[in-house]
């Protein structure tokens, strides 16, 4: 892998991961802006720490433990920090699993953003989608079960592998309305301590950062430059949250061009998983033109404007 490629990839982590993770910055700083200075200045230091170095440490880490087990949990830790390349060789063995599985769970993440999720309209069609949201479960029902056939004949472990993906989309989505509703709540009572918010938005980012480490996947199998490119990702969302959140609100589609991408770097995943060969620079420049797109889109357009839909 030569430096250009390197760069390219991590360039397109950082991106990936900052605009995926908007939702995120955004729900931080609406958070943060009720909690006093001491919980506030706990949560940017600590929260940072633990985002950056625990979770997407330990995240890619179970990955890699549960793809290639062989390794042993001591092993797959000391290996993924130090870049042990007998990790990239257990990956690469086990990939058709893993790819299958983050392509699944990433699909699915973009049909229900199309589906049911309250959105800026920013292409023809979404409307209508969104209309049409009782369809969801029928939709990814139906994806999945092709999914699982065709895996079926190529590798039986490759479907259980789209099988976890969902699973694993169903958990993590299930604990991001949990959260939301247990604030929601605690607010309305007026019993919401600092500590409930700062325990509330380490739930949030935790389940957050699936979607990154899992997409990241798509652009690589090094987890060293997976680490490198989510960490610098998250540095990025929490400069976000503590200076520039207003002016990123202000991008409204940004969202849009985030779930786009997902959908693409899914479908990358999937039919890597399947034997295809895909060059590794369409990942990272694939996701710039979208995310690029969206966000000339977004100038110019008021949240009021977008409403209305095209």
């Amino acid at each position: 892998m030569g430096i250009w490629e390197i760069i390219l990839i991590i360039g397109g982590l950082v991106l990936f991961e900052t605009v995926s993770s908007v939702d995120n910055a955004i729900i931080n700083a609406q958070v943060l802006s009720g909690m006093g200075q001491k919980a506030r200045k706990w949560f940017l230091v600590w929260g940072l720490l633990i985002a950056v170095f625990v979770v997407r440490g330990v995240l890619p880490w179970l990955i890699v433990w549960a793809v290639s087990p062989n390794l042993g949990p001591i092993g797959s830790l000391t290996a993924t920090f130090s870049g042990d390349p007998n990790v990239t060789a257990a990956i690469e063995s086990s990939a058709p699993i893993l790819l299958i599985a983050g392509g699944t769970f990433m699909i699915f993440l973009f049909f229900y953003w199309l589906f049911l999720e309250p959105k800026y309209y920013g292409l023809l069609g979404e409307r209508f989608f969104q209309s049409q949201g009782i369809w969801f479960y029928a939709v990814i029902s139906v994806l999945l079960s092709a999914i699982v056939w065709f895996a079926l004949s190529k590798n039986p472990l490759m479907a259980f592998g789209a099988v976890l993906g969902s699973t694993l989309f169903f958990i993590t989505h299930g604990f991001k309305e949990n959260a939301e509703k247990v604030e929601k709540q605690l607010e309305k009572a007026g019993e919401i301590t600092d500590t409930s918010k700062v325990f509330y938005l380490m739930v949030i980012d935790a389940t957050f950062s699936l979607d990154g480490v899992l997409g990241a996947f798509a652009f690589t199998l090094s987890v060293p430059l997976i680490l490198l490119g989510n960490g610098l990702g998250a540095l990025v969302v929490r400069q976000f949250t503590v200076s520039n959140i207003e002016r990123i609100k202000k991008y409204v589609f940004l969202k849009n061009g985030a779930m786009y991408s997902i959908l693409v770097l899914g479908v990358i995943m999937l039919l890597e998983s399947f034997g295809f060969s895909i060059p590794s620079w369409l990942s990272p420049v694939v996701t710039a033109v979208i995310i690029g797109y969206f966000f000339i889109k977004s100038k110019g357009v008021s949240p009021k404007d977008s409403i209305s839909g095209f």
